[in-house]
Parts: structure tokens; C-alpha cells; sequence
């Protein structure tokens, strides 16, 4: 899904470019919440290690676009929302001057996409299957697997607006959608997959340092046991 240079207008890089700036100064603040302490703070240097790796892995969508996994609702979920949103900007970031993967005028769509549409929407959609589904760990997995399939199609969706808006390819809006969103609706599914089996995983070792499951924690009962006399 990363957005070359020139392919839309620089009223809409730069409309983008904006929102993506006053996002990450409001989810700096919040990210500092989401992780008191040292021992859930380098959870978020794995994830966008994780994340960085799985967006190197790229399908061709057409138009000069790619389709790829984003990982906002696994980050969102591992580590909350506002890092995730950091996270995943930084990855951006990385390969955009690194990798060339995206454009440096681009840069603000792409955070505006990935880091904020992915992240806020599949956070959005983990929070309503949790509030519908039983309470117990087994619940968080199955909702950040539907949080993740939500979430690629519809930062496909946005951006097919972004191109009505200020695209600058002569391509038709109507079958740019369809590619994007055809598509990335099929990547979505392998998000989901990908999605539940990782937060899976950690949930059956460290389910404490899921973001998500934070709601779960029941503190154990207080034990007093009398000590042995010699």
C-alpha cells in the first residue's frame, strides 16, 4: 500500500502530511501511558521489528501501488494504540529513506494510512468484538484477528478517496478501488490469520504484556500460610 512520489497532488500530500504530524504529537503523550515501565516499554521495539519485517514482503496491486500486510491492529493490540501509531510511523519512516519503499512527499500518506487508519481502525473494531464477546483470553485473539481483516481494506478504501480527491495518474477512481480494495480485502485475510496466531502465542506465555488483554488481569487472592516450627 505504500504511496509513491507524485501520485497524488501536493495540496493532498500535504492535507496528509498534516494529519499524520498532529497524530503523532497527540499519540506521544498517550504512548508514554501505555507503557509505565520497563518491563512492557521494549514490547514495542519488537513489534516494529516484526512489522517492518512482514512489510518488506510486497504483492503488486497495479497502478504503480502495492498491497502488503500493514500490522496496525497486531501492534495496537500487543502494545496500544498510540504506540502502535508510533511504531508503525517509524517503520514508514525507515524504509521510506532507507528502502525506498514509499515517497519522501508521500510520507504523510502513508502514516496517515498505515499508522493511523490501520491502527485506529483495527483497534476500534478488537474493542467492539471484545465488548461482544466473552471476557476470557480466548476472546482477545479471535477480536485482533477481525480488528486486522477491517483494518487493510478500509486504509485501501481511504486512500481510493485520497486519489478522487488529488490523484494525479490517469487511472479510472472506480476500477482503482476495486483493485485496492479486491485485493487488499484478500490480504486482509491473511492478515487475520497472521494477526490471531501471533497475539495467540504471546497470550499463552505472557498474556501481561498483551495491551489488549490488560482488561483480564484478576489479581490472585491473597495466600497466608503458616511457617514451619523447628
Amino acid at each position: 500500500m505504500h504511496v509513491p512520489d507524485g501520485f497524488l497532488d501536493a495540496p493532498t500530500s500535504a492535507a496528509t502530511a498534516v494529519v499524520a504530524i498532529s497524530a503523532l504529537a497527540v499519540a506521544l503523550p498517550r504512548a508514554r501511558a501505555e507503557q509505565p515501565d520497563d518491563r512492557t516499554a521494549p514490547m514495542a521495539g519488537l513489534v516494529a521489528t516484526f512489522v517492518f519485517a512482514a512489510q518488506m514482503i510486497n504483492f503488486p496491486v497495479g497502478a504503480g501501488t502495492s498491497g502488503h500486510l500493514l500490522g496496525g491492529a497486531l501492534a495496537a493490540v500487543l502494545v496500544g494504540p498510540a504506540t502502535a501509531v508510533l511504531c508503525l510511523s517509524v517503520v514508514l519512516v525507515v524504509q521510506a529513506l532507507l528502502f525506498a519503499d514509499g515517497g519522501i512527499t508521500a510520507l504523510g500518506t502513508n502514516v496517515t494510512l498505515m499508522a493511523l487508519v490501520g491502527v485506529l481502525v483495527g483497534w476500534a473494531v478488537f474493542r467492539l468484538v471484545r465488548a461482544v464477546l466473552p471476557a476470557r483470553p480466548a476472546s482477545v485473539p479471535v477480536a485482533a484477528a477481525l480488528g486486522a481483516f477491517a483494518s487493510v481494506p478500509v486504509a485501501a478504501l481511504v486512500f481510493t478517496g485520497l486519489f478522487a480527491l488529488g490523484g494525479r495518474v490517469d487511472v479510472p477512481v472506480d476500477s482503482l478501488a476495486v483493485a485496492m480494495v479486491g485485493w487488499h480485502s484478500l490480504i486482509g485475510l491473511g492478515e487475520a490469520v497472521i494477526t490471531g496466531l501471533v497475539v495467540s502465542a504471546v497470550m499463552a506465555v505472557r498474556p501481561d504484556l498483551v495491551f489488549g488483554a490488560r482488561d483480564l488481569r484478576v489479581a490472585r487472592p491473597l495466600e497466608i500460610r503458616a511457617g514451619a516450627t523447628r
